[in-house]
């Protein structure tokens, strides 16, 4: 028996190193510049977004957790939860009961089996479920009883801590606190978070909003105010400090819609004007002090986008996603190019070097060549 552990272990690691190369490779290809560029797919090279279709047409898809090139789960329209182990060959629906009116904006896997959903909207629509079986069952751990309370984002720092955010009440952004894997949660103080701006709010398109870097910093995005801003937090979601951004804002439809931070100190800002008919100029920034201060991009993306991620161990290349196409950067965001004109809302990629997407009509795919 401890020969056959030993050959497991040990085919186990060769298929990983080979995922590994495959993927290397993959994201090599995709980080070609435009002129050395083929035709087909992200950056050309044969590399594309490979669709994982998982047969739900009807479903749009705004939740991704990739926790690996086999492993993903997504939340969406009609309560939808599901979940891949072999690499999105085949998808198991693993909904909670009874959230079929329910619209599931965000999920956070820890692994195959361990999750946490949030319920978007006004009032008791704003859940938060968990399970702790792939989905075999799940515990309700939260309901907003607050009608003035709006829920769009989850993000964790670790497979205990993490938060909740819901557009302002009274004035100011209210969060939820869990420190048991999302279990149980509690509002924090509204004391340490600044006054919203009027009309300000987040936006609940991709699980993106609220993000994190490390055991103790997140980041908030906002639209809607009179800036585009965004909030940081150094204690877990204690106190904040706001600052503007120079993404177009001053309408309900526009702003920083999705954050990524590869570090404490380097995160990008994208958004634009989710208004299809309507332009995003302007609609990217970079900071590199943590979100103190954020710098344009020389070249934005060319229209709204709603998800980003850093490319696996990358200091420089990062997607941003949207419904009409996905953009990468090679410089830290501060210019971007179109690589692929298909409709996702939402991206991530894992330290396993593979990347996902998700969006309307069901459309699932990962990142292949």
């Amino acid at each position: 028996m401890k020969r056959l552990g030993s050959t497991r272990r040990k085919g186990r690691t060769g298929r990983l190193v080979a995922a590994g190369v495959a993927c290397g490779a993959a994201l090599a290809a995709l980080t070609v510049p435009a002129a050395e560029a083929g035709p087909r797919g992200p950056g050309g090279g044969g590399v594309h977004w490979a669709a994982k279709d998982p047969g739900t047409p009807q479903v749009r898809f705004r939740g991704l957790a990739a926790v690996d090139r086999r492993t993903a789960w997504l939340a969406g329209t009609e309560g939808t939860v599901l979940r891949t182990t072999d690499g999105g060959a085949g998808w198991r629906n693993v909904s909670p009961p009874g959230a079929g009116d329910l619209q599931f904006r965000d999920v956070e896997a820890f692994d195959a089996r361990r999750a946490v959903v949030l319920a978007i909207g006004e009032g008791e629509a704003s859940r938060v479920y968990r399970t702790d079986d792939g989905g075999a069952s799940w515990t309700e751990s939260f309901r907003n009883t607050d009608p003035n309370a709006f829920y769009d984002c989850l993000a964790f720092f670790d497979r205990r801590h993490g938060l909740a955010v819901s557009d302002p009440v009274d004035g100011r952004f209210r969060m939820l606190s869990t420190s048991d894997g999302g279990r149980s949660w509690r509002v924090l103080p509204a004391a340490g978070m600044p006054p919203a701006l009027a009309g300000e709010a987040g936006f609940a398109a991709s699980g993106q909003c609220l993000v994190t870097s490390g055991p103790r910093d997140v980041w908030l995005a906002t639209g809607g105010g009179a800036h585009a801003r965004v909030l940081h937090s150094a204690d877990r979601g204690l106190t904040w400090t706001a600052a503007d951004t120079p993404v177009p804002a001053g309408d309900p439809a526009k702003g920083v819609f999705v954050l990524a931070f590869r570090d404490r100190t380097h995160g990008l800002a994208v958004g634009g004007d989710y208004r299809s008919d309507q332009p995003s100029p302007q609609a990217a920034a970079v900071t590199a002090d943590g979100g103190t201060s954020w710098t344009p991009a020389a070249t934005p993306p060319p229209a709204y986008r709603s998800g980003a991620a850093w490319l696996p161990h990358s200091r420089t290349a990062a997607l941003a996603v949207g419904p009409t196409g996905t953009d990468l950067t090679t410089d830290g965001g501060r210019t971007w190019r179109t690589v692929d004109t298909g409709s996702y809302d939402t991206v991530a990629c894992t330290p396993d070097l593979s990347c996902w997407a998700a969006g309307e009509q069901g459309r699932v795919a990962r990142l292949e060549r």
